[in-house]
């Protein structure tokens, strides 16, 4: 017997997150240049980072010898005055996982479950099992969540329930006045995380100040990202907003200095980077519709998707994505997510997307 095997069942039984292949890698397996592969995987903006932000970072470089500020003090001010929100109701994450870590850390325990959708982010039953709680997954609806049988799924040890608007890796939407009615039946003892990772590419009319609500719901923490719309993925800082008391008890189970210092000068830089952030959601509309109908046009179906990414439907997935990989194109298959004959391919610049429809339709 070793160490290993005397870790927690519940750990040791997790499936580890899979994420997108680098380029690197493929390039290393299959030979190719780096420089001609298109990575399409992993719902990155095509644009890079705020050029804004990226001064910022590597200004923040020279101070590299000394620890951030673990308070990310000038993040949350400039947070708190650009939502109309109380310093005290904002935490910051090593990427928004992180605030959904926290979440089930603070909240979960063994003897206690939480509840999501099946086609629903990897990391809520990650997060739920990590801490030894029982994970309940709702079938979908629409591929989607089904809030009604979400709600009645919920049993006296359930603490946390996730849902994510828009949803990854489906890309489906609720209408906030659906999520809106729900929270008011879910019961007061619930923490409902809202993970809005996607939300800078929702259209003007989908669009809905959620942080108002918490008010009414104490019980809500709403989840998001400076890693998708910002461009800032390979920095890694997220963050949560909450009534003051969820706030309090993710920040005991925060890790010291979890936000290094140059990710927290980008993300106040991207913050004012307006413009920046209207290009990232021009090119992810023309995008979208690009690929839309380049698959429609190879008869290919797909799930409408109001993320910076689409599921197109092409059955011998296995097949296809080793085509698509020797060609030196990267997307990403789900069938984790129950999904076995769908790949999610994120919206690129105008010429990867077209690299990535020559390369399906020669493979189908």
């Amino acid at each position: 017997m070793n160490c290993c095997e005397f870790a927690p069942p519940y750990v040791r039984a997790i499936a580890p997150y899979q994420p997108g292949k680098p380029i690197s890698e493929l390039a290393r397996e299959l030979g190719l240049n780096e420089a001609d592969i298109v990575k399409l995987a992993s719902n990155e903006n095509p644009l890079g980072p705020s050029p804004m932000a990226l001064a910022a970072a590597q200004d923040a470089l020279h101070d590299m010898a000394l620890y951030p500020d673990g308070a990310g003090f000038a993040l949350k001010a400039k947070l708190s005055e650009k939502l109309g929100v109380a310093a005290n109701q904002v935490v910051l994450g090593n990427g928004s996982n992180d605030i959904l870590d926290m979440a089930a850390r603070a909240f979960l325990a063994p003897g206690t479950s939480s509840v999501y959708a099946q086609h629903a982010f990897a990391v809520y039953p990650i997060a739920t099992q990590t801490v030894g709680a029982q994970g309940i997954a709702m079938p979908a609806k629409n591929y989607g969540h089904d809030l009604a049988a979400m709600r009645a799924a919920i049993r006296d040890d359930t603490r946390v329930l996730w849902i994510a608007n828009p949803n990854n890796p489906t890309g489906t939407f609720l209408p906030w006045a659906e999520i809106e009615a729900f929270l008011e039946t879910v019961p007061s003892q619930v923490l409902v995380v809202l993970d809005e990772a996607y939300g800078e590419y929702l259209p003007t009319d989908d669009r809905c100040d959620t942080l108002a609500w918490i008010e009414r719901f104490p019980n809500l923490l709403i989840s998001r990202t400076f890693s998708k719309a910002y461009g800032l993925a390979g920095l890694r800082v997220g963050y949560g907003v909450g009534h003051p008391d969820v706030i309090d008890l993710l920040n005991r189970v925060r890790h010291p200095f979890n936000v290094n210092a140059p990710a927290l000068a980008a993300a106040e830089a991207a913050l004012d980077d307006i413009e920046f952030l209207l290009r990232s959601y021009a090119l992810n509309s023309a995008g979208m519709a690009q690929l839309t109908a380049g698959l429609t046009d190879m008869n290919v179906a797909t799930v409408p998707s109001k993320g910076n990414f689409l599921l197109a439907k092409v059955g011998d997935v296995a097949r296809i994505n080793a085509e698509l990989l020797k060609r030196g194109v990267i997307v990403r298959p789900v069938a984790n997510y129950g999904l076995p004959e769908f790949l999610r391919v994120s919206v690129g610049l105008a010429g990867q997307n077209a690299r990535f429809l020559d390369a399906l339709r020669a493979c189908l």
